[in-house]
């Protein structure tokens, strides 16, 4: 599904890994949205995302999330 964010931004609610997730994914957690602002590589394929807020979340290789994405113009 996708649709329109305030400000006409195009955005798509996709499901995310360690291995799709991207920076700027906004990941609903405890009924909170935090926004990933930086991603580090770990051991076997996980991978910490650093959120705006400074908070941290590990996520293993058969983590799924729900987030929402913008997606780019061509």
């Amino acid at each position: 599904m996708s649709g329109r964010a305030p400000g006409g931004a195009l955005v798509s609610n996709v499901e995310v890994t360690a291995a799709t997730v991207q920076r700027g994914d906004i990941i609903q957690l405890g009924g909170r949205a935090y926004r990933v602002m930086d991603l580090f590589q770990l051991s076997q394929g996980a991978k910490q995302l650093l959120f705006e807020s400074g908070e941290l979340l590990t996520i293993h290789t058969r983590t799924r999330l729900a987030a929402v994405r913008m997606l780019r113009r061509r």
